[in-house]
């Protein structure tokens, strides 16, 4: 798409609007904290406060993965962004202004602008900033659609997520592996290695078993090689950050593999709750007091959000498979995620409902759990 050598920025650009420039509170906070239409205000445009660092993960057109970091300085952006196929970093400069729209230009070493992303800010209601709009270069009417997403990342001290992939493309046994992880980088505690090597093994893991399945038994494959390319089979692993801090870090991976033959793609989510500071995994059974009924209450506010997303029209769901695949029974809580709203819960195909109607997701807010969460745990800090 252009070249991948590193870029300094010298655009500054400047908006003409400053009706927005009272004195607010910062973008990131939350609605309880201000009216929503102060919020979606200060987040789309107007004045943020003095270096505030936002993550960006996403991609130019549908294959080319991104990451990027902005630092916003009222309507002023600047900061990089890289492929994750490459890793060359490409510094940034432009603004934001007071309607959302954001011009954030790119150059080469030697002062040439190399391209323009052009779109707009919005804050989504899960309270972080997408990104979406076109690129082009300079001197061409081409545009390509890029999209991107703020990660919820609050580390300090230079700790930064970077995504790793494992690649790899088999012609002779017809298989493909596309596999994104996340690994921490900077200077931090050693837990952070800890966290590394277990993502690590866990793909690996996944990735290594997937191979072995790919390699027929002595006389079971006659012929494979002939089947069209269509027909392969693959492993997809991709990632979700739910919380990101110096103390813990909450990710939810997507699987998803198709084998040769098969009538459909299977997919299954697997989530990963680290404790930073003591370097190690922890149980949903941590974030509680001990003796607590907080699967009764898990189940119940899930089963209640599950049948009421089962009103609408296209729902698949049914009351008996929802009862069965969401009841107080710790095998169908495995797969949750930690994040300032509230814990997440997944609920993969069949679980609650036919594979037609994919996986499900509940939200469960802090404040329905509030008296079975531990206040030294791990969620503690967001009881209100």
């Amino acid at each position: 798409m252009r070249s991948t050598k590193a870029h300094a920025v010298i655009l500054i650009i400047i908006a003409g609007l400053t009706a927005c420039k009272k004195a607010s509170a910062p973008a990131e906070q939350t609605a309880t904290n201000n009216s929503a239409a102060t919020q979606a205000q200060i987040a789309q445009g107007g004045t943020t406060p003095q270096g505030e660092t936002k993550y960006f993960k996403g991609s130019i057109g549908s294959t080319l993965g991104l990451q990027m970091k902005l630092v916003r300085e009222g309507e002023r952006l600047t900061g990089s962004y890289f492929y994750q196929k490459v890793g060359t970093k490409i510094d940034l400069n432009g603004t934001v202004d007071n309607d959302g729209n954001v011009v954030l230009a790119e150059f080469d070493s030697g002062g040439k602008q190399t391209g323009v992303f052009q779109g707009f800010w919005k804050l989504e209601q899960s309270g972080l900033i997408s990104f979406a709009g076109n690129w082009k270069g300079p001197n061409s009417t081409k545009q390509t659609a890029f999209s991107i997403h703020e990660e919820p990342i609050e580390f300090s001290g230079g700790v930064e997520i970077v995504a790793r992939r494992v690649a790899e493309s088999n012609k002779k046994l017809k298989y493909e592996i596309d596999a994104e992880y996340p690994q921490l980088t900077g200077s931090g505690s050693p837990n952070y290695e800890k966290f590394n090597q277990m993502v690590r093994g866990l793909i690996n893991g996944k990735v290594s078993q997937f191979r072995k399945e790919m390699v027929p038994e002595e006389g079971e494959d006659a012929g494979a090689d002939q089947l069209p390319e269509t027909m392969g089979s693959s492993l997809n692993i991709g990632y979700t950050l739910s919380l990101a801090q110096d103390d813990l870090i909450s990710l939810d991976l997507s699987v998803g593999t198709y084998y040769r033959g098969a009538a459909h793609p299977n997919s299954y989510s697997e989530t990963v709750n680290f404790d930073l500071k003591n370097g190690k995994s922890f149980k949903l059974a941590d974030l509680f007091n001990p003796g607590s009924k907080y699967l009764q209450a898990i189940s119940a506010y899930a089963i209640q959000d599950l049948k009421k997303q089962s009103k609408s029209a296209d729902s698949m769901l049914d009351d008996d498979w929802i009862q069965r695949g969401a009841g107080p029974d710790a095998k169908n809580y495995q797969s949750w995620t930690i994040s300032k709203n509230g814990l997440g819960i997944n609920f993969d195909a069949y679980q609650v409902g036919p594979y037609a109607a994919g996986p499900q997701h509940v939200m469960i807010p802090y404040s329905t759990l509030k008296d079975l969460i531990r206040v030294d745990g791990p969620i503690g800090q967001f009881i209100k």
